[in-house]
């Protein structure tokens, strides 16, 4: 986008263009740093400069008292391309989605960019090609809350073919909001994995100091070069950059809208760590890689839904919502209850064969529907227990289960039994711990 006119002015008459090392004097103080693009949010008086702490400032064009050029913008470099691979070295396939992850800072200018082919997607960490010989594509370049279940679908097939094809492993960059349903969908589809599916986000974008895009991204690549055969997800394991953790792709969950160890397990505990210097240590609880060939079974019910019960919620809404379902995933109170006088609606809706699962809006712990009668009397109505399961992994498993069986019954048992990982026979304090 163009300067504005006020600030095009001052920048013709300093001699200064996008991406030049600047001195910008305002009020008296001078504020050093390279000249920004101007974005279309910005004000049409506002000039802004990213200052060497990585911060960009944005300075009222009537306060600007001088500018004066310290160093022009470099030029444009060649396009890079990936090195051929060496030998001895493990093959890791990158399939970009977008997000937050796949953006990369342009030094010339300062600028933030989506990462729009496969090299600047990689070049945009250089330490990845330390770990081993990299191939990449980009399969989408949107946000994540517009992924649908069909995009799930697409991600599981190209993983599987990039396994099959020599890779090691295979590095999914994803935005975090939904990143988790995707890990879900991805460990449904995926059988007898030769080798771990790494899907991972980052909370801040490259251009602030304190980015977790880097580090998720080399810690992803290093596990995508372990002895595993799992789809988990890994990402910042506390606010610091020590640690990052490994999740089972049905057990974690995005638990904070900012802080870079926004992901926890929950109801198990992380399935390994990777340490600052690359090293990944892995619990006895991770699946090891399988000798294949990897299955792809991908299909999906698209007539699932989910809803969260809230009290004053009104018997009309609900019957709203399970209109033309095939089945829904609800998150109950406590140990899976719901008002008295949704038990009937929810009732009608199983005996019209609506598969209807209860889980837990706290997360973490069990539901449980022998203790109290208002569970019993929803065991009676024919709501089926989601145990430790997520809302959203048993969402994404109904989807699953009701793909491959259109029988209640049946789609009952199959969510009782574990499949990914989604199942735990117990939880104890560890697992609650994180």
């Amino acid at each position: 986008m163009d300067y504005p006119p006020r600030i095009r002015e001052l920048l013709e008459r300093a001699g200064a263009t996008q991406g030049d090392a600047v001195v910008v004097t305002a009020k008296g103080r001078p504020y050093p740093g390279v000249l920004m693009p101007h974005h279309s949010f910005s004000g049409e008086d506002v000039l802004t400069v990213k200052l060497g702490n990585g911060y960009n400032v944005g300075i009222l064009s009537g306060d600007v008292e001088a500018i004066r050029v310290s160093a022009k913008a470099s030029p444009a470099k060649a396009e890079r391309r990936l090195p051929s691979p060496r030998a001895g070295r493990p093959t890791l396939a990158v399939l970009g989605t977008g997000g937050t992850i796949a953006s990369y800072v342009d030094y010339r200018t300062g600028a933030v960019h989506p990462a729009v082919t496969a090299e600047e997607l990689v070049f945009s960490v250089p330490d990845l090609l330390d770990v081993g010989n990299l191939r990449a594509r980009v399969i989408y370049g949107i946000y994540s809350e517009d992924l649908k279940p069909e995009n799930w679908r697409h991600l599981a097939r190209e993983a599987a073919a990039e396994l099959e094809g020599g890779a090691a492993g295979v590095v999914i960059p994803h935005g975090t909001d939904t990143l988790h349903f995707t890990t879900a969908a991805l460990a449904f589809m995926l059988r007898d994995l030769t080798g771990p599916v790494v899907v991972v986000g980052s909370q801040r974008s490259s251009d602030r100091p304190s980015s977790d895009a880097a580090s998720n991204l080399l810690a992803a690549a290093h596990v995508a070069a372990a002895n595993l055969g799992e789809v988990v997800a890994v990402m910042h394991g506390e606010t610091s950059d020590a640690d990052a953790a490994i999740h089972r792709g049905t057990k974690v969950r995005k638990m904070h809208a900012s802080r870079r160890d926004a992901f926890r397990s929950l109801n198990a505990p992380p399935l390994g760590r990777v340490r600052p210097d690359g090293r990944v240590d892995l619990s006895e609880r991770a699946l090891p890689r399988s000798k294949g060939p990897v299955a792809v079974d991908d299909r999906l019910e698209p007539d699932v839904g989910m809803f969260t019960f809230y009290p004053g919620q009104r018997p009309s809404e609900v019957a709203g919502i399970l209109q033309g379902l095939r089945g829904a995933v609800v998150a109950g109170t406590g140990l899976g209850h719901v008002a008295h006088d949704l038990i009937p609606v929810l009732g009608k809706a199983s005996r019209d064969g609506v598969v209807v699962v209860m889980t837990t809006q706290t997360l973490q712990g069990r539901v449980s529907m022998n203790v109290y009668d208002t569970g019993r009397d929803l065991l009676k109505a024919g709501v089926v227990s989601g145990e430790d399961m997520l809302p959203e992994t048993a969402y994404v498993k109904l989807m699953w289960v009701l793909a491959h069986t259109r029988d209640p019954a049946e789609a009952a048992r199959a969510m009782a039994t574990n499949v990914a990982g989604e199942l735990n026979p117990s939880i104890g304090l560890p697992e609650f711990a994180e």
